[in-house]
């Protein structure tokens, strides 16, 4: 059985994080499983999926979460809160950065933010207005279960921050550029909680082998996911070494319905 799992932002989406009517007509028509691994939540996930066809679990949160479409989930890489609390008041003593933080208290999902920002942070927030999920907190510390903490700054800060906190405790950590605005991201998860790992747990879920599996995406967060497919897809937007990685480089970007245009002349 052929799988088949498409990261979202810049690889899915449009760059307005828009689903043309044409990707919208070829999921919900497409006749083989088909699902997301995302860098995003279920709720923000699913709001920009609204109208398409999601039948199988998405790997969410850069692979710290597995869910199905209706909100279970199936497996979940949270890292402790002694642990997040710990680095957090390390990183801000020394850099004087503070961090978002994404995760459950309970089953109740929270975006926490500091109430000191700095601008790129700000203008990440903007996207947030009236998201009952998003918390700005005064001393800011980690959740019951912290799925990411996420760094926004400039790419030697964020270097000097994620070779600290490495030397603190066991981390799994992922530094990008962040596709929207002119910054770096630098995103701490559990040991096990990146795409490639959220992967092999999900063919085990679904009894799929990994030569089966095709992955399509644009980013540093999934060329974890592309050494562990089968075949890799890389959209034209895709970094260097995202295409470098690839099995295949498609000719159309996001923008062009890239992933859309490889699934339909299936």
């Amino acid at each position: 059985m052929r799988y088949f799992i498409t990261d979202l932002d810049k690889t899915f989406l449009r760059s307005d994080l828009s689903v043309s009517p044409f990707a919208k007509e070829v999921w919900n028509s497409f006749d083989r499983p088909l699902t997301i691994a995302t860098a995003r939540s279920y709720t923000g996930a699913t709001k920009l999926l609204k109208g398409l066809r999601l039948t199988r679990p998405m790997i969410l949160l850069d692979g710290a979460m597995i869910a199905t479409a209706d909100g279970e989930i199936l497996h979940l890489n949270a890292l402790e809160k002694e642990a997040v609390d710990h680095f957090i008041a390390a990183i801000e003593k020394e850099f004087d950065e503070r961090p978002l933080i994404v995760g459950l208290d309970g089953k109740n999902e929270h975006f926490l933010y500091p109430k000191r920002l700095n601008p790129h942070q700000k203008e990440l927030l903007q996207n947030y207005k009236n998201d009952k999920r998003v918390l700005g907190i005064e001393k800011l510390r980690g959740l019951e279960q912290n799925l990411k903490v996420v760094y926004l700054g400039s790419k030697e800060k964020l270097q000097a921050i994620e070779k600290e906190v490495k030397k603190m405790c066991e981390v799994e950590s992922k530094l990008s550029k962040d596709p929207y605005q002119n910054c770096y991201f630098l995103t701490f998860l559990h040991p096990l909680g990146d795409k490639a790992h959220a992967l092999k747990r999900l063919e085990e879920i679904e009894g799929v082998e990994a030569k089966d599996v095709t992955v399509f995406g644009d980013s540093h967060n999934d060329i974890g996911m592309f050494e562990y497919a089968g075949r890799s897809v890389a959209v034209a937007n895709a970094l260097p070494e995202v295409k470098q990685r690839a099995d295949i480089v498609l000719k159309r970007s996001n923008d062009e319905d890239g992933v859309a245009h490889y699934l339909a002349n299936l």
